[in-house]
C-alpha cells in the first residue's frame, strides 16, 4: 500500500471509530439514572438503652431506621445477630472493622499489618453472613513514628493484600477519611483509590469529618462513583475555634456548617447508589434518637 493510500484508509477508520465512539456516547447518555436512595442508619453503641440486641434491633426500626451498623468482629455470636435481625426487620448493611486503629495498615511492623489483615478479612466474612456487603477501614494513620509516604505505600500494599478475601467473599472494602493525617484532600483520595483499582475497593464517605479542613460536596464531586457508602455527623468551625477542636462536632444534625441541600444535590448529580446514610453522632435513649432520626428524614429530603 502506497503512503496516500494508507492516509486514505486511515482517515475511513478514524471516521468509523468516530462515529463508533458518538453512538456509544449517545446510548450511554440516554441510559436513564436510577433514583438515589438512601436508607437510614445508626451505630449499635448510639443507642444507650439497657435492652438485649434483639430490642435495640426492635427499638431502631421502630425509630424509623432501616439499618443498624456494628463493629467487627463482633463481640457476639453470629447466629444471635442473625435470629436479632430476623425478630426485628432490621437490615445490617455495614461494619465497622475495630482493629484499624490499635494495628493500623500503615504500621512498618509486618506483625501489626498482618493482625489487621486478618481482622478485616474477618469482617468481609461477617457482613456477608449477616446479608451486609461493606466493611468500613481507616488505611492507615500518620504520625510522629510513621512518616506520611511510608503510611501511603505500606497502607496500599497491605490493601491489595485484602482484596483476595474481598473477591472470594464479594463483600467490598471501604475506606473512610478519618483525623488519621493521612489522606486529607479529595484529590488525593481519589488517586489513592484509583492507584489500587479495583471494583470491590472505594470510599466510605464521613460528610461531618471534612469540614474541618474543607467541604463535604466538593469531596462528594471529586470521588464520585468511588464512594460506596456515606456517614453522616454534624461539624461547628465556630465551635472548634472557640472551644477547641473536638468541640466541633458537639452540635445538632442540622444546626452545624454542613450545607445540607448542597451536599444532598452532590450526592443526587453523582448519582450515588450506595443505598445508605449511617449516623455517626453521639447516641442516647429513645427520645434522642427520634430526633436524630426526624433530623435525617430533613436531610434526606433535600435528595
Amino acid at each position: 500500500m502506497n503512503r496516500k493510500d494508507f492516509i486514505k484508509s486511515a482517515a475511513a477508520l478514524a471516521g468509523a471509530a468516530t462515529v463508533t465512539s458518538f453512538a456509544s456516547a449517545s446510548v450511554l447518555q440516554s441510559k436513564p439514572k436510577k433514583k438515589v436512595t438512601l436508607k437510614k442508619s445508626l451505630g449499635l453503641g448510639m443507642i444507650k438503652e439497657e435492652l438485649s440486641l434483639t430490642d435495640k434491633f426492635r427499638l431502631a426500626k421502630e425509630l424509623g431506621f432501616d439499618g443498624v451498623e456494628l463493629n467487627s468482629p463482633v463481640d457476639f455470636n453470629i447466629s444471635e445477630v442473625l435470629d436479632a435481625k430476623s425478630k426485628s426487620g432490621i437490615e445490617l448493611p455495614t461494619v465497622v472493622n475495630k482493629d484499624h486503629w490499635s494495628s493500623p495498615l500503615s504500621d512498618p511492623d509486618p506483625a501489626v499489618r498482618k493482625k489487621c489483615i486478618d481482622s478485616v478479612a474477618k469482617s468481609l466474612q461477617e457482613v456477608k453472613e449477616m446479608g451486609g456487603d461493606t466493611v468500613l477501614v481507616v488505611p492507615g494513620v500518620v504520625n510522629e513514628k510513621v512518616s506520611y509516604e511510608q503510611a501511603y505505600i505500606t497502607s496500599q500494599q497491605a490493601i491489595r493484600e485484602l482484596i483476595p478475601y474481598a473477591e472470594k467473599t464479594g463483600m467490598q472494602i471501604a475506606l473512610e477519611n478519618v483525623w488519621n493525617n493521612f489522606l486529607i484532600s479529595p484529590l488525593e483520595a481519589k488517586r489513592y483509590i484509583d492507584e489500587i483499582n479495583h471494583p470491590l475497593v472505594g470510599w466510605y464517605f464521613d460528610i461531618g469529618n471534612v469540614l474541618r479542613y474543607g467541604w463535604p460536596e466538593h469531596w462528594i464531586k471529586t470521588l464520585n462513583n468511588r464512594i460506596m457508602k456515606l456517614h453522616i455527623k454534624e461539624f461547628s468551625r465556630e465551635l472548634m475555634n472557640s472551644k477547641g477542636l473536638w468541640e466541633g462536632f458537639n452540635v445538632d444534625l442540622l444546626k452545624g456548617d454542613n450545607n445540607w441541600p448542597v451536599v444532598m444535590k452532590a450526592v443526587r448529580e453523582i448519582n450515588h447508589q450506595g443505598g445508605w446514610l449511617t449516623a455517626e453522632v453521639k447516641g442516647g435513649d429513645r427520645n434522642h434518637l427520634k430526633r436524630i432520626s426526624a433530623q435525617m428524614d430533613e436531610i434526606v429530603a433535600y435528595l
